[in-house]
C-alpha cells in the first residue's frame, strides 16, 4: 500500500480491440439498442391505451418493458461511446452508478418477472378468484415492491465499495462496470464484498427465481390435469412467452455469476453479459409480439391498418 496510484477511472477494453471489429460492433449494437427502445416502447404505448389490454398480466408486461429500456440505457450509450472514441475510460463515479442502477434494475426484473409468474398461477389456478386477488391495487404494490427492494439490493451491494481502494490495475476486460469486474482489482480485501454479493443473490435473485419456479409447477401440473388438448395448448399459450423470457434471463445471469472465475472463460463472462442485458432487453417484445395474439392485434390496430391472422 505504500507509494500507491490511486485510480480515479477505469479503461474498459470492451469486446474486442480490433478496430474493424470496433466499427462493426458499434453498427450493430446501435441497432440492438434501436430496436430495445422502439419495441420495448411500443409494447408500453398499446398496453397503457388499448381497453382490451387493461388487465394485470399486460400491466405488469408495461412494466417489463419500461425496465428492459432502463437496463439497456445504463451500459449501452457508453459501450457505443468507447466502440468509436479513443478514451475508452469510465471515471470511477460513472462505475459506481453503473453498479447501482444495474442492481437496482436487474432486481426489479426479477421480482417483476416473479409476480407476473404469480399472476398466471391465479389465473390458470384459481380463476375464479383471480379478479379478487390480483386487483389494481395488490399490481401496484407488488410493482412498487420490487423497485424498492431494487433499491436495497443496489444499495447493499453499492455501499461496501466506498471503502476500497485501487492501487493496482485500471483496466476492466469487458464493455461495463461489473462487480466481480472491479472488486478483483481492488488493493483491499474484497472478502466482506463478495459475502454481501453472495447472500444477497441469493435472497433476491434465487428467492425470485424459486417463487416463479413454484409458481410454474403448480400451473404445468394443473394444465396436465385438463382433459381436452385445446384446453391444454390455450392454457399453456398464455404464460408460454413469460416462461420463454423468464429462460433466457436466468440462464444467462446464473452462468455468469456462479461459475467459478477464469481467465480462460474471460470471453464467455462477455458473452453471457451481453445476453441477459443486451439481448434479452431487445428480444422480450419480440417474444412477447410473436407468442401473444392480444399483442398483435393490439400492435397491428396501432400501427397498421393489417390485423393478424387468428
Amino acid at each position: 500500500m505504500e507509494n500507491q496510484t490511486v485510480i480515479t477511472e477505469f479503461i474498459l477494453l470492451g469486446l474486442s480491440r480490433d478496430p474493424h471489429l470496433q466499427v462493426f460492433f458499434f453498427f450493430l449494437f446501435l441497432m440492438i439498442f434501436l430496436v430495445t427502445l422502439l419495441g420495448n416502447s411500443a409494447i408500453m404505448l398499446v398496453t397503457r391505451t388499448e381497453s382490451r389490454l387493461q388487465n394485470p398480466m399486460f400491466f405488469f408486461l408495461s412494466h417489463l418493458a419500461f425496465v428492459d429500456i432502463c437496463y439497456s440505457s445504463i451500459t449501452v450509450p457508453k459501450m457505443l461511446e468507447n466502440f468509436i472514441g479513443k478514451q475508452k475510460t469510465i471515471s470511477w463515479e460513472g462505475c459506481i452508478a453503473q453498479i447501482v442502477f444495474v442492481y437496482q434494475v436487474a432486481c426489479a426484473e426479477v421480482l417483476i418477472l416473479a409476480a407476473m409468474a404469480y399472476d398466471r398461477y391465479v389465473a390458470i389456478c384459481d380463476p375464479l378468484h383471480y379478479t379478487t386477488i390480483m386487483k389494481k391495487e395488490i399490481c401496484r404494490n407488488l410493482v412498487s415492491g420490487a423497485w424498492a427492494m431494487g433499491f436495497l439490493y443496489s444499495l447493499v451491494n453499492a455501499l461496501p465499495l466506498l471503502n476500497l481502494h485501487f492501487c493496482k490495475s485500471n483496466v476492466i476486460d469487458n464493455y461495463s462496470c461489473e462487480l466481480p469486474s472491479v472488486l478483483a482489482l481492488s488493493c483491499t480485501q474484497t472478502l466482506t464484498n463478495y459475502i454481501v454479493l453472495l447472500l444477497s443473490g441469493l435472497v433476491f435473485g434465487f428467492g425470485s427465481f424459486l417463487l416463479t419456479l413454484i409458481s410454474y409447477t403448480y400451473i404445468i401440473s394443473t394444465i396436465l390435469k385438463i382433459r381436452s388438448a385445446e384446453g391444454r395448448r390455450k392454457a399453456f399459450s398464455t404464460c408460454s412467452s413469460h416462461l420463454i423470457v423468464v429462460g433466457l434471463f436466468y440462464f444467462a445471469a446464473f452462468f455468469r455469476y456462479m461459475k467459478p472465475s477464469s481467465e480462460s472463460l474471460i470471453y464467455l463472462d462477455k458473452v453471457t453479459s451481453v445476453q441477459y442485458s443486451i439481448l434479452t432487453p431487445m428480444l422480450n417484445p419480440i417474444i412477447y409480439s410473436l407468442k401473444n395474439k392480444d399483442i398483435q392485434n393490439a400492435l397491428a390496430k396501432k400501427f397498421g391498418k393489417c390485423r393478424f391472422p387468428k
